[in-house]
Formats: structure tokens, sequence, C-alpha cells
């Protein structure tokens, strides 16, 4: 079901504007406790209109996982939702190979978006054991905002930041996106199709901060990583 316009390109200052904001927001993030592995919640929206940079997404959730260094501790967990109330999430994974089949075995179908589900099962999830991070890919809602914004703001409370990437132009999306985003203390950034290389970035440096603090972000060489860790305490 088409949501909203495929995106189209943006001045490089506005680019540049997001990601900026994205990564001192990023920032924020907690720390995982000393000896535990950081757990990242990858969620996706899987409906048709997604089709034209399904691929590209994959790959780029892909390439963040892989950043990490394999001696790290990072668990992720995929969870999309497609089609007619299906919204299915992975086990948690540890290693960029069981990300990269899990990936490749989905495919996009039309049907309406399913975020409060997903706001759900990050809420379940990190009450059973923290999240350090949720990531969140879309382009459109079409569930009442309010009620999505009571569940964001219930993550919020539980220290669960959402770091939202939204795909397209629609102003109604972003203006929702961007307040999921501040009720939780996490982030929100434009998905610019165009500038995959900004876009891979900043998941590989949300994805090592998640795995370690700064000793991880110091292994990245990107200008978001280093942003990153200028924002963070000595």
């Amino acid at each position: 079901m088409p949501h909203s316009q495929s995106p189209a390109p943006s001045p490089s200052g506005a680019v540049s504007g997001d990601v900026a904001a994205f990564v001192r927001k990023v920032g924020q993030m907690a720390r995982p406790r000393s000896g535990e592995a950081g757990r990242l919640l990858f969620a996706m929206d899987a409906t048709m209109s997604r089709q034209p940079t399904w691929d590209l997404a994959c790959s780029l959730q892909a390439e963040m996982f892989r950043a990490i260094p394999s001696d790290s501790a990072l668990e992720v967990q995929l969870l999309y939702f497609r089609g007619l109330g299906e919204c299915q999430a992975s086990k948690w994974v540890a290693n960029a190979d069981s990300l990269a089949r899990l990936m490749s075995g989905i495919d996009c179908r039309g049907g309406n978006t399913q975020i409060g589900k997903v706001l759900g099962h990050a809420r379940a999830e990190h009450t059973k054991k923290r999240i350090n991070a949720m990531v969140y890919v879309g382009d459109a809602i079409e569930e009442n905002v309010d009620a999505l914004a009571a569940k964001a703001g219930q993550l919020g409370l539980l220290g669960c930041p959402i770091f939202i990437f939204q795909e397209g132009m629609d102003g109604r999306v972003e203006a929702a996106f961007r307040e999921f985003a501040r009720l939780t203390k996490g982030a929100y950034a434009r998905f610019d199709a165009s500038a995959p290389g900004q876009l891979a970035d900043l998941l590989k440096a949300v994805a090592a901060y998640a795995s370690g603090g700064r000793a991880q972000l110091q292994l990245q060489g990107s200008a978001p990583a280093r942003a990153l860790l200028a924002q963070l305490p000595g």
C-alpha cells in the first residue's frame, strides 16, 4: 500500500544538519554495564512502499553489524512488520552471518503500519533484559499518533531510547517520529537513499556504542563516530 512519496534529493546542508543532530542525541545513550553484552533492537517497516530501498536498508544493517569487532559483545534482534497483521521478531543473534541470513528471507508485502506492536514488543523485551538502543526505519504512520506517543513515553520512562530513521518527506510522519524520539531521549534523522554512506556510518556508530561505549567508538574512523565520541563525557 502506498504510504508516502519516494524521498526527494535533499540539500547537502539539510542532510548534514540531520546527521549532526542525530549524532549529538546518540551520545546520550547509556553504556552497557561492564561484562554485559549490549543489546540493539532493529525494527523495520516491511510494507510495500519500502520495496524500492529495501535491499539498501538490509545491506546497511548487515554492514553496521559487521563493523563491530569480533571480540565485542553485541546482540541484535530484528523485528519487522508487513502484510495483514504480520509482525515477526527474530531470536537475538551475535554475529553478522546470522543477521544476514535473517534479512535475506524477508521481502516487502502490502499492508498497514504496526508501530504499536513494535513499541509493545520493545517494552516487553526491555522489561526482561535491558535494551541499550532501538533503531526504527519507516516511512509512514497509519495508526493513532497519540496512542503511539503514549507507548513511546512508556519506553522513555524505562530508559529505552529510540533512534528513528524516516524514509520520505511526509511532514506528518516527521513530526510524529520526532516526538517519539524526544519522549524516549533518542534521536531522529532522515533516511536519505541518495546518501547511503552517511546512514551506514551512523548505524555503525550506534552499534559500536551499544556494544562497548567509548572504547568501541574509538575504533570507528568515520566523521559521525568522531562527532559522537566528542559528545561523550571523558
